[in-house]
């Protein structure tokens, strides 16, 4: 299993319970990451134990397996809602995600606790060691026959997916498959008594459901509940009301994305809890912004109260492409509308790092394993292809097209998909985010994930080029005159800046870098250090120093980053550094 470890933020309280001395020490280790954490006390170490199951969200027992087994064995009730275990040796060797693995939280506090106390994280969840996704770890409520559907896609059995609509869900493996025959969204009795069908299901649905013991359903966030409301009015006049709505269309609270208001209404207590009770954030709008959403059932007295002839409908409505499933219906103090809103898509822009698997940053691999469409340079998504999920989609295609995968990636992602768009260093710098971000609209969520850039790489090789100010320039004349770029060059020559040079030179480019050199040469002494990169973290890594006097510009190519100094920098021991203060010699 390929374990990844993301910042870790315990969701609650941790109780830690340690019987010797290495073990205390651990949990200080512990203690001091997480604020959420503390060492537990008792008569005895099992007195500590219970202690700690009782009042604790999660648990880290630096104890053997057996006790703690034995220990918690009689107080075990529900998966669902008991704390996650997570078992330590004395030697810190093991983390064992010992119960509560998915419900618990228990196999992600494992690889956390790994990763500060130089532990391997032992997980035993089928779906997560086979790489697959759990229906419980998607971040969406799941209902019904969750083991037996969750077991029928590790055994490779056929399991339908039906959904209302295309969700940006990861990736699923081959024999999970799309029943695009089937419509669950429109209630029609031959499409319920296709669903009552043979074989497993895996239904994406806000409707109400006949649930068996081969059908789980995940409930996605497509509702939006609109609440208009008396001032003072009791919570259970909104929370029954809203109950009532949706039970009548036979909608699942489950998949409330949020209730919506106006902001005059945003401390009124009764919707306040509602929102609290129904685990979903209260959204709130300004007068005029629902004002100006088209509504079936305008009020010019709600208008005079409130500024906007629309709360519930509006409110519901407001956000994106929604439908009203439910106008405004009324109690003495209370409204409530609801819509569905469509799917949005997911694009996350990942950037790979620089080469090296170790600096490619967690978050980036979190998100390639959420993706069920991967797009890329083919060179790019080699690298990556371990970590992908069974049934991830690729897209790969070579140099020169970065539109069409741009373009690639944004459509997959309007069409409802979860798409990682992938490049190397950062994303965001000479690579895809730009391109890509030119296509994107408002229909899809974009998520940037930030990676190591090669000029970062190619710093830390050399030294410390970068103490002080400096700019980043590319030498390639492919979308960008070298007019332009020869006035940039210059400039950063003039600004004294430590200049970082992309593209700096090709088969076809030979020119562009000995120019830019004699640019920089008319404002620095000859002696400024030249810092040479190529590969930097691959294989055939190579660090070359020289001057603006000596640098031989045969050692530089397309896989190199230069570093020109500022007339501050200097070489130290070997290095490339650039001071930081202002204390400098003339």
């Amino acid at each position: 299993m390929n374990h990844t470890w993301t910042p870790y933020d315990p969701p609650g309280r941790v109780g830690l319970v340690a019987a010797t001395a290495a073990g205390r020490r651990h949990a200080a280790t512990l203690a001091a990451a997480w604020p959420q954490a503390d060492l537990v006390a008792g008569d005895t170490v099992a007195d500590a134990l219970r202690t700690a199951w009782a009042g604790g969200d999660q648990v880290v027992a630096f104890l053997a397996t057996g006790a703690v087994v034995r220990i918690l064995g009689p107080l075990l009730g529900d998966k669902r809602t008991d704390p996650g275990v997570v078992v330590v040796d004395d030697t810190a060797r093991h983390a064992v995600a010992l119960l509560g693995g998915h419900g618990g939280g228990a196999n992600e506090l494992a690889a956390a606790v790994g990763a500060l106390l130089g532990a391997t994280p032992v997980v035993t969840t089928a779906t997560d060691v086979a790489g697959l996704p759990g229906l419980d770890t998607l971040g969406w409520p799941v209902e019904g026959a969750v083991a037996a559907v969750s077991r029928a896609i590790l055994d490779g059995e056929p399991v339908r997916l039906i959904a209302d609509a295309t969700w940006p869900l990861p990736a699923l493996p081959a024999n999970v498959h799309a029943d695009a025959d089937a419509d669950v969204s429109t209630g029609s009795e031959a499409d319920d008594r296709r669903l009552a069908g043979p074989g497993y299901r895996l239904l994406v649905t806000d409707r109400l459901v006949d649930l068996d013991d081969r059908t789980a359903v995940l409930r996605p966030p497509s509702l939006v509940a609109g609440v208009g409301a008396s001032r003072g009015v009791p919570a259970p006049e909104v929370r029954d009301l809203l109950a009532k709505v949706l039970a009548g269309v036979g909608l699942s609270p489950a998949s409330l994305r949020h209730l919506a208001s106006a902001d005059v209404k945003a401390d009124e207590p009764g919707i306040v809890a509602t929102a609290e009770a129904s685990g979903v954030p209260l959204v709130t709008y300004p007068a005029a912004e629902l004002a100006a959403v088209d509504v079936p059932n305008p009020s010019e007295v709600v208008r005079a109260a409130v500024g906007t002839p629309s709360v519930a409908e509006a409110a519901a409505l407001i956000g994106g492409e929604a439908e009203l499933l439910v106008p405004k219906t009324a109690t003495a103090m209370a409204t409530v509308a609801v819509a569905r809103h469509a799917p949005r898509g997911r694009l996350a822009i990942v950037g790979l790092g620089p080469g090296a698997a170790d600096l490619r940053t967690p978050r980036a691999s979190a998100e390639l394993r959420r993706a069920s469409v991967v797009v890329g340079l083919d060179q790019y998504v080699e690298q990556v292809r371990g970590l992908l999920r069974p049934g991830t989609r690729v897209l790969a295609s070579g140099l020169g097209a970065e539109e069409e995968r741009a373009r690639a990636a944004v459509a997959e992602a309007v069409a409802g998909r979860a798409v990682a768009l992938v490049g190397s260093g950062d994303a965001g710098v000479y690579a895809m985010a730009s391109p890509a971000l030119e296509y994107a609209d408002e229909r899809i969520d974009v998520v940037g994930v930030p990676g190591v850039t090669a000029a970062l790489a190619a710093a830390a090789l050399l030294g410390a080029p970068l103490g002080h100010d400096h700019v980043y320039l590319s030498l390639s004349d492919l979308h960008t005159p070298w007019e332009v770029i020869a006035g940039r060059v210059r400039a950063a020559a003039e600004a004294d800046l430590v200049t970082l040079l992309y593209n700096p030179r090709s088969r076809a480019r030979q020119w562009q870098l000995p120019a830019a050199l004699a640019l920089f040469a008319a404002h620095r002494p000859a002696r400024t250090p030249v810092g040479v990169v190529r590969n930097a973290s691959r294989p055939g890594e190579r660090v070359h120093l020289a001057t603006l006097a000596t640098l031989d510009v045969a050692v530089v190519d397309m896989y190199s980053v230069v570093v020109v100094g500022s007339s501050h920098s200097r070489i130290v021991a070997g290095r490339m550094v650039t001071p930081r203060g202002y204390r400098w010699q003339p």
